[in-house]
């Protein structure tokens, strides 16, 4: 859609007629297929189920259900069906633009990666108080920040370019949380949001950033000096016999002309001659 393939692990999983299906078309169906599942438990009242999945911080630390950290991420809850729909739009859009030009291994490591570091930094908080998490709009946002790292420039709404798209997004979700004093909410949005960054922009993707390269630089370790012995200046030392020096140089004009001396031997002809001048005087 917006760029070419450069990893070499660009493959679908599998192919439905002459469509591709990718890792990110397969998390689409699995995310959709655990959200009706999810309403068919609760139309029959067993959505207690649901419990074991959603991230809290305090059953992950005191009763070790540490699969939380990853299943709180397809805990969707019914009544956010609109905003489900649109996770998954940027999911199937932004997620195969990114696999697309990322790969495929590399695409699993990054959406492991947005599941999981959100909820190991609430997992840390919760030895001072207790954090839940559950849906997976975060993580979605996070891809799409990779899309935007890729691809900044692109235009999008209203002809708008992807990087401001997000910023606005952010802001709107840094606000809103901020205003509902919801820390975990701000903690895993400005997670999710370095973690899709920080992961394209590791990989050398993208396009150049003076700040970036700049922040680099001053994380780049500084090289040492070491001292370097002055060397000392070589001597030349003339050969004692100059016509013998020289009859390399005079055998060559014999045969080939004295078009065919180079530069130094030139000079070397010059300097013998200048010196057999000197001696008749």
């Amino acid at each position: 859609m917006f760029g070419v393939t450069t990893s070499d692990d660009y493959k679908p999983v599998t192919w439905v007629g002459r469509y591709p299906v990718h890792v990110s078309t397969l998390l689409v169906a699995v995310h959709s297929l655990i959200m009706v599942i999810t309403c068919l438990l609760m139309a029959f009242g067993a959505a207690s189920f649901l419990n074991l999945l959603v991230f809290d911080s305090a059953q992950v630390l005191g009763m070790g259900r540490v699969w939380q950290i990853f299943t709180y991420a397809f805990a969707h809850s019914p009544s956010g069906l609109l905003w489900f729909a649109v996770e998954m739009y940027m999911l199937f859009i932004f997620g195969r633009e990114v696999e697309r030009f990322i790969g495929r291994n590399a695409f699993i490591i990054l959406y492991a990666l947005l599941v999981c570091v959100p909820a190991l930094f609430l997992t840390v908080g919760g030895l001072w108080t207790r954090f839940g998490l559950a849906g997976s709009a975060a993580v979605h946002f996070g891809i799409f920040i990779a899309f935007v790292a890729i691809y900044p420039n692109v235009e999008m709404f209203l002809r708008i370019q992807a990087k401001w798209v997000a910023l606005v997004l952010a802001a709107i979700g840094t606000l809103g949380a901020l205003a509902g004093r919801d820390w975990s909410s701000i903690t895993v949005l400005w997670v999710s949001v370095a973690t899709g960054f920080l992961f394209i922009r590791l990989r050398g993707i993208g396009p150049e950033l003076v700040w970036w390269d700049n922040f680099k630089s001053i994380l780049r370790p500084k090289p040492k000096f070491h001292v370097v012995p002055k060397s000392s200046a070589r001597r030349v030392v003339e050969p004692e016999d100059e016509l013998e020096s020289i009859d390399p140089v005079l055998e060559k004009i014999s045969k080939f002309g004295i078009g065919s001396l180079t530069a130094g031997e030139r000079r070397a002809l010059d300097r013998a001659r200048a010196r057999l001048l000197k001696k008749s005087e």
